[in-house]
């Protein structure tokens, strides 16, 4: 019976390998700032997009790129700007002398890992041009469907400061990442660690150090596999008791939706496959929680006042809960 049960489990070699490669190759360039990596492995294995925020010059745009630059598919950038059109990020219809035609020339999101800069600076008709993408992986132009390749990942990275000439995101945007995280400032020893290891870097290109050590097919199968990860009923009703609360607390106006839930049941798989597990703990759940809750919810006007943050509150609704074991 125990052989039996051995041979169902799921063999996480190959993905605890590819998990283990792709964070080699950003430790190469990358100091410190693990949890932000194992957060975006984690979404890239989950198929969920990434909102990374931070200040200017803490390496959101550079990892975002190293991530793409360990993984042998497309890549695109998009620096968001106020005069960014929706057609310069979908495409537009192009006219074709020949035929006498309008063939669909493709935007630079149709690609496999697109990086989106500083995504708070282009308007709503802009920003709306990645909602259907994000969410339904195909975008519609001119009575058309497009499908987007596999895998397709948004990296979006936004500046929390600067308020001049930047657009606050719809909600249902936000609700389209499944991590927000927050990228703190390194602390002093980390940040010797980078001048250190620039400087003997010399002339050498940062991205020529990275090397593709995964490619688009092994990510698809690897997301299959994640998908199969036990998960016992309790911790369900754990995870739908827990966005429950966000929806009735006194210190939240608008709460988690559905899609909260499910971003935190994929998460946690990702994160148990991770560790090589084929099951999810509550420990997995623990971990994704803020992350995944902290851009879905909106405090109360009143707190916002008191200085209260959203990882707080979260924080709150956790230490208040029964988390079973």
């Amino acid at each position: 019976m125990e052989e039996e049960i051995f041979q169902q489990r799921t063999d996480l070699s190959a993905l605890s390998e590819a998990v283990m490669s792709i964070r080699n190759e950003l430790k190469k360039i990358i100091v410190g700032q693990d949890e932000m990596v194992k957060l975006i492995i984690a979404a890239l294995l989950a198929e969920g997009h990434i909102l990374l925020e931070g200040v200017p010059g803490v390496a959101k745009t550079m990892t975002a790129k190293l991530v793409a630059r360990s993984l042998n598919t497309g890549f695109a950038r998009i620096q968001f700007t106020p005069d960014l059109m929706p057609s310069d990020v979908l495409g537009t219809p192009v006219f074709n002398p020949k035929e006498a035609t309008f063939d669909f020339k493709k935007g630079p999101v149709f690609s496999n890992i697109v990086l989106v800069d500083e995504i708070n600076r282009a308007p709503a008709k802009t920003q709306s041009a990645l909602l259907e993408v994000m969410e339904e992986r195909q975008a519609s132009v001119d009575g058309k469907t497009y499908l987007m390749s596999s895998p397709f990942m948004v990296l979006a990275t936004q500046n929390p400061v600067e308020q001049e000439g930047t657009y606050r995101l719809p909600e249902a945007q936000l609700d389209r990442f499944l991590f927000k995280i927050v990228v703190p400032y390194p602390n002093e020893t980390e940040e010797i660690e980078i001048l250190t290891r620039f400087h003997h870097m010399g002339n050498t290109r940062v991205d020529e150090l990275v090397q593709p050590v995964l490619t688009g097919e092994q990510i698809n199968a690897i997301r299959k596999q994640i998908k199969d990860i036990l998960m016992e009923e309790k911790l369900l009703h754990f995870i739908a008791k827990l966005v429950h609360q966000t929806r009735n607390h006194k210190s939240i106006y608008l709460g988690a939706s559905p899609r909260a839930s499910l971003a935190i049941m994929n998460a946690s798989k990702a994160i148990a496959a991770m560790q090589g597990r084929d099951f999810v703990t509550p420990e997995d759940i623990l971990e994704v929680v803020v992350p995944v809750l902290r851009h879905r919810i909106i405090l109360s006007p009143d707190k916002e006042m008191e200085g209260v943050t959203e990882d707080e509150v979260i924080k709150q609704i956790i230490q208040s809960m029964d988390v079973p074991r």
